[in-house]
Order: C-alpha cells, then structure tokens, then sequence
C-alpha cells in the first residue's frame, strides 16, 4: 500500500511539474508526502474552478500536462453542474484500472450477464447523439455518455448493457424528455430475459417496480402492437403480451421478479439511505438477487472498489490516487491536519481527499467513508454520506449518524420503510425538533410509531455527543414521524426527473431543508403537524 501510493504521489507530481499549479506550488521540490502536505492545502472544487474554467476555455497546461478529451459533469451537493477535465493520463492511470476493478466481480460471478447484449438493463447509459460542449469544443457530460473506446482507445470498456437493443433508442426521442426514454428502455427489456440491472444511483433501480405498473397499460398495448413510443417498431407479440397480461391479473400488481424471473443481481451503491430500503426492495426483484455494490467514487475521481462480494465495502484504489482521510467530526480547513490510509482505524468515519495525475490536488470531494476492515494491509472502506451537517442547536448530526440511528430504531420494532427524509422544524413552543418523512414498507400503527420514535431519538443521542447535549440542554425537541405513503419518494423522484434533471444525478437526500422540496415531498405546506406518534 506504502509503495503504491508512494509511486502514485511521485507520478503525478512528475508528470504536472511544469503546469500552473506545479509551478506555484512547487511540485519539482517535492519528495515527500509530509512535502506534498506542506505545500498544497486541502481544496474543494471552487479552489480548482479557476483553472478549471480557464482549461475549459482552451488554455493549456495548468493543472495537467495533457489537455482534456472530455469533461464530466456532474451535480455536486449545491446542484450547481461541474466541469471535471478528463485527460489521457487520467484515464489509462486512475480510471481505467478502477473502472475495469469495479465489473469483475459482477462478470466473475455472474457470467451470464455477457452471454448476450440484451441480458442487461443499464439504467444510467444514456448516450447522446449531440452533446453539449465547452468553450474549447470537448464535450461536457455525464460518465455514463462517454464511448470510452471512442474517445480513449479502449475497445474493453464497453459497460454491460451498452450492446442491448435499447442502448441507443431505434426511434426518435427528446434528449431532454428522461422519462418517456424510461419508458421506452422499460418498452423493449420486457420483451427480453434479463439477468442483472445496473443503475449506481440506487434510486434508480428503486424506480422500476413503480415505472412499471405506472406505464403497464401502455407497455402492454405496445408489445401486443409491435410499436414503440407509439411508432412501428417490430412483429406484433400477442403471445408475450398475453403473458404479461396474466402475470398482472394473477398477482394484481407487477413486480420485476415476475417479468424477470431468472434476473439474478443488481449493482447499485448499497450504503448511506439504501441500506435502509434495498433489503426489502430486493424481494421485488426476486429473493434470490445478489446486491453487488457499486464503486465508492465522485466523478472527480476514485477511492474504493469492491473486489469480491461484500455487500458494502471496497479496496482503495491504491495505485490510482494518492489518499489522506480527516475525522469526520472535524470541520475541513485548507490546513487540517490528514491521516494516511495506514493510520485510519476500522469503524471510523472519515472525510476522504484525494490527489491523481489528472489536475485534483488534495481534493476534498465532500464524502464521507467508514472503514470496514483491511484486507492485504489495504483499507476497505464504505460510502457513509456527504459530509454536510446538519446543526440548529449545536448537534452537528452527519447522515452517516442519522442512517445509523434510524437502522437501530427500525431494528428495535421489526420496522421497514421504502424510504426516508428528514428536516428541522419548530415544535409548538418554538424549539427546533428533527421532522422525519417516512414512506413505510407496510402500515405502522400509531403505538409502533410513537415507540419507533422514542428509540430513534436514544439512538441519535447515542450516536452523536451534540445531539445528546443539545436534547439534554432542552435546545432541541423530541423528533417527530410524519407518515406518507408507500410511492411518495419515488412519486417525487419521478417529479424532479420531469424536471429535466439526469436521472443519475437525482439522488437520495436525507437533509432536505428546502421548503417547497419538502412540500413537494410531503403534500404538506411547510411546518404543518407531523402525523401525531402518542
């Protein structure tokens, strides 16, 4: 681990020496680590936007030695769309390796899901056949539209699922319009044998059981037709539509396991708020679907990827990026002191910075991880949040506590739910309590919850010091429950989606401050009573 991120270090400052940044950080005198630290002081993405946008305008060699051939976009917690540059370099020493790491345990134990192209729906592949620009003319889009074999050499870099006959959509359709391209992906696998589903964005594959009973009318109609979005597309299927016609009338409703029978894994992020609800979800695509865990990354770059089963965690990408970690208590300055991957200890949470050859130096991308264990001497670590607090009364909470909190509390009552918020609002006397919004796998009945939310309220308080004084100080109220039902998270997701907004990038949020989002969730004005829990 020491000598591969030791060689990592020493690559990146080799080969970006002579940019802008080298120069005024003097990377041709740096030996060391500790060198490395003294010189460079942690950064997030406003510290390397200058450059970002200077490079993005057609200037070179600023932070790389190479130019981009692409640069990612993505959403960020402040819902602002990034640029991230994509060099050569970046990719065939950082990305490719991790990008390669991240399928071999879905190819290695399931190989069926490569013995044909329409065996898999890739719900995050979604090319474009013109995509927008920067100023320098390289296209600025999501990861998950870049032909990697195209624009880097790289024929093996085919995802699964990109060969299937709706990867790129046979009839014409509004790039903008997220949804009906749902649909129409949804239109064409029912009538193929699926094996696996691919969505990182947990929220996604959570989409599909309400997508299809939602659009079940309409899909059945097309597959009888042989349309597509309402335009001629294949032979007409009487019989497959006859099938999936019983398979709705027996069953009164339609769950993926029923399309899908022999559909044997889903490879999502299982961590954060999805550890809450996948475990139930996965009943609708079949019991025996294996959850495999998608990489722990930021399309700035990576940190860890799953090298065998384990539902959670993955190795450090030693040889791609040169790593620091931070308490996750602790607030980040441009001068916090770091810890390396060799002195951060299991069970701890931590905020993850990382430095690669493609221009993020020290980058402090905003996540949160908790280390698992060590295997061969390499950190595995796990998703655990976005390492924003939330703090009305000096609780400092951070999603990882409040996920753990809620685990407990649902333990405690044989308790599930489809999916969670929460938010401060004033009590009755004014002082600031937590509102949870809870869409519940079955009915709670009002003893459950009022028990439900006793425990979470002990488990909060055993989870976080602050929380724990600031209740005992009488500065923060008793939390509170407020019910909706089992489709309000999906019905919202589906909402921001119309927006035209990426699906990919809408995601599970468990802090959701924002007054008209909550009321969009909740179908409540703002502050109005949660559903009572005594």
């Amino acid at each position: 681990m020491a000598h591969a991120q030791a060689r990592a270090l020493a690559d990146l400052l080799d080969f970006n020496a002579d940019t802008e940044f080298g120069r005024r950080h003097g990377f041709a005198r740096i030996r060391t680590m500790d060198d490395f630290r003294a010189a460079v002081p942690l950064q997030d993405y406003a510290a390397h936007a200058p450059l970002i946008e200077r490079t993005a305008a057609g200037e070179r060699g600023l932070l790389t030695a190479d130019a981009p051939e692409v640069y990612f976009t993505s959403s960020g917690s402040t819902g602002a769309h990034k640029k991230v540059p994509v060099t050569p370099r970046f990719m065939s020493t950082t990305f490719m390796p991790f990008y390669f790491a991240a399928w071999a345990p879905l190819i290695e134990h399931f190989p069926e899901v490569l013995q044909r192209p329409d065996a898999v729906l890739n719900l995050k592949h979604d090319p474009l056949t013109a995509p927008p620009t920067t100023a320098d003319g390289h296209p600025h889009v999501g990861a998950s539209q870049v032909d990697f074999g195209a624009r880097f050499g790289e024929p093996l870099s085919a995802e699964p699922g990109t060969g299937a006959p709706w990867a790129v959509l046979p009839v014409p359709t509004d790039p903008g319009d997220h949804l009906e391209r749902a649909y129409l992906r949804l239109r064409l696998a029912v009538q193929s044998d699926l094996r696996c589903l691919i969505g990182i964005n947990p929220a996604m594959i959570a989409a599909v059981p309400y997508q299809l009973n939602l659009w079940w009318p309409r899909i059945v109609k097309e597959v009888r037709d042989g349309t597509l979005g309402g335009l001629p597309h294949r032979a007409p299927d009487a019989a497959r539509a006859d099938q999936l016609e019983r398979l709705a009338d027996y069953f009164g409703t339609v769950r993926p396991a029923h399309v899908w029978p022999r559909l044997r894994a889903l490879f999502c992020w299982t961590t954060g708020v999805a550890s809450l609800y996948l475990p139930a979800l996965r009943a609708e695509f079949g019991n025996d679907v294996t959850l495999l865990p998608a990489p722990v990354a930021a399309s700035e770059g990576p940190t860890g990827v799953a090298l065998d089963r384990h539902p959670s965690a993955g190795s450090l990408v030693a040889s791609a990026a040169v790593y620091e970690f931070v308490p996750a208590d602790n607030d980040l300055t441009p001068g916090s002191a770091t810890l390396l991957p060799h002195e951060i200890e299991a069970g701890q949470d931590y905020h993850v910075i990382f430095s690669h050859v493609g221009g993020f130096y020290r980058y402090t991308a905003g996540d949160v991880v908790r280390v698992i264990d060590r295997v061969g001497g390499v950190p595995r670590v796990a998703y655990a949040g976005r390492g924003v607090r939330s703090d009305a009364a000096g609780e400092r909470l951070r999603d990882a506590q409040v996920v753990r909190a809620l685990h407990t509390a649902l333990g405690s009552g044989g308790l599930g739910l489809r999916n969670v918020a929460c938010r401060v609002e004033p009590d009755t006397d004014g002082t600031p309590r937590y509102v949870f919004a809870i869409a519940p796998g079955s009915p709670w009945h009002q003893r459950e919850t009022a028990r439900f939310t006793d425990e979470l309220d002990r488990a909060l308080a055993a989870e976080s010091a602050g929380y724990r004084h600031a209740r005992g100080a009488g500065r923060l109220g008793r939390p509170a429950v407020r019910l909706l039902d089992r489709e309000a998270f999906t019905r919202d997701w589906h909402t921001a989606v119309g927006t035209g907004i990426r699906p990919t990038q809408v995601k599970d949020r468990l802090f959701r401050q924002d007054d008209a989002l909550w009321q969009r969730l909740t179908g409540t004005a703002s502050g109005s009573a949660p559903t009572p829990t005594r």
